[in-house]
């Protein structure tokens, strides 16, 4: 006979969204069943931003060693040891590991269950010998790294995300399939290892951010020396004298011969083995399909994070938090997309919120675009840090509706402009806050400050200080 549990919210995956669905319930009394059939913390502690954050910690410091010129210093070129890299990675996830584990969350209250989960019908999950009716069930099973269908590729030798950070040795050559946001951060970080790196894009490199700041980007690790091509197809995929050869365009006569390929063309979600048919819920190749609330065609199932249709982990505990609030308070909910923030965490890093350039003049008639250089900030100058940008988009009563900041500390900076947005902020609130000198984030006031320039050469506000200084 299997064993019956019967709590009020099923949480089926310990990622990001599925932790935080699980603690939160389990904070307000609400019992709580937590399936997951791997390792919990997900993709983001195992094999996604934990370890990548980690590595690219490591890399800076290796390129430190050219950087420090300009402040009157010399230092060697680094040896880099990339064993103890390796180990300093996995040092990292075992650092954060115990926040997401199973004893941590059954101290929290919630009951965890290891194996995978299917739906029997509408209302029940079983994993193994045991069924879970709840009243709640939220879908939290994360994505995979695609695998594209490239001719030979099932037949040879490729890392993706889930694998890179078990390597022990530093490649030689690196060839990386994919532009996006993973792609360029470890195209960068082993180029800083000594690797020599060729990234290869279909499409345009980074296509999902504002171009002008994204050129920013591309020609610092361009400058590096990374090899960066774009709009080539990867036509087929094989070993020749022991490399890796990748033939691009057809052209088998000048394939690129690499030690190493990395394959980092998107997510698929994970949908396998769910049985999702058998409980009436609809899916498709990018997903469960959700209303605005994250319920699915079946009522009674929420679906959050990549699953839904989500791209980053910070989106993931977003949905959850959407979820608690109308799964345990009945409060209405709508996730709205324009309000989470990403960053591409090269050197310079790129984060951006709300809309782009193109997408409001799309949307609006009137729009301003306002700018601030890091070489007029002052820190930027003391710190040699001046190479980048800010761009605030604003609708024409000075409504903040987006902005993407390209330089250094750029995630940290997005911050309050997140704020801005979510808050439906107008300009004048950030051109009013005292922020501290010489930081930073006074590149986004001066920013802010730039909209009123038109002002000054306003007509009936010169007449009225000319009045104001005579009768005044």
């Amino acid at each position: 006979m299997p064993e019956i549990l019967t709590p009020d919210i099923c949480v089926i995956g310990a990622g990001s969204g599925g932790l935080s669905v699980a603690a939160a319930a389990a904070a307000f009394g609400v019992p709580v069943v937590l399936i997951e059939k791997g390792k919990m913390g997900g993709d983001c502690l195992n094999t996604g931003c934990v370890p990548s954050k980690a590595l690219l910690a490591a890399a800076k410091h290796a390129a430190e060693w050219k950087t420090v010129t300009p402040f009157g210093l010399t230092l060697p070129a680094p040896r880099v040891d990339f064993a103890r890299v390796h180990a300093h990675v996995h040092r990292v996830i075992a650092a954060i590991a115990p926040n997401d584990s199973k004893e941590r969350f059954g101290g929290l209250g919630v009951q965890v269950v290891e194996g995978a989960a299917r739906f029997k019908d509408s209302s029940t999950v079983v994993v193994g010998n045991v069924e879970v009716k709840a009243r709640r069930f939220v879908v939290a099973t994360g994505s995979r790294a695609a695998v594209p269908g490239i001719e030979g590729l099932a037949a040879t030798p490729f890392f993706t995300n889930e694998t890179i950070f078990d390597l022990k040795r530093a490649p030689e050559h690196l060839v990386i399939i994919g532009a996006g946001a993973v792609g360029l951060e470890l195209a960068q970080a082993f180029r800083r290892f000594g690797a020599q790196v060729t990234v290869l894009e279909a499409a345009t490199a980074l296509s999902a951010a504002d171009p002008e700041c994204a050129t920013v980007v591309l020609d610092q690790l361009r400058r590096e020396g990374i090899v960066i091509r774009e709009r080539v197809a990867v036509t087929r995929v094989g070993q020749q004298d022991g490399k890796i050869a990748v033939v691009v365009n057809d052209d088998a006569t000048a394939p690129i011969l690499g030690s190493d390929l990395l394959v980092a063309v998107g997510r698929r979600p994970n949908l396998e083995g769910l049985e999702l048919d058998a409980a009436g819920i609809k899916y498709s190749a990018r997903g469960i399909a959700v209303g605005k609330g994250l319920k699915s065609s079946n009522k009674r199932v929420y679906a959050v994070g990549d699953v839904a249709g989500g791209q980053f982990t910070h989106a993931a505990s977003y949905h959850a938090g959407l979820v608690i609030r109308n799964a345990l308070f009945r409060l209405p909910v709508r996730a709205n997309d324009d309000i989470l923030p990403w960053v591409t965490f090269t050197d310079p890093e790129l984060a951006h919120v709300g809309l782009d350039e193109a997408q409001a003049r799309a949307r609006f008639k009137t729009i301003w675009v306002l700018r601030w250089p890091y070489h007029e900030n002052d820190r930027a100058q003391a710190e040699r840090l001046t190479q980048g940008h800010i761009k605030v988009i604003t609708k024409k009563n000075g409504l903040i509706i987006g902005c993407t900041i390209v330089g250094a500390q750029a995630g940290e900076l997005i911050a309050p402009w997140t704020l801005a947005v979510t808050q439906r902020l107008n300009i004048r609130h950030m051109a009013g806050i005292v922020v501290p000198y010489p930081t930073l984030s006074e590149i986004g006031k001066r920013a802010a400050m730039s909209y009123f320039s038109a002002s000054l050469s306003n007509p009936r506000l010169r007449r009225l200080i000319t009045f104001l200084r005579r009768f005044g």
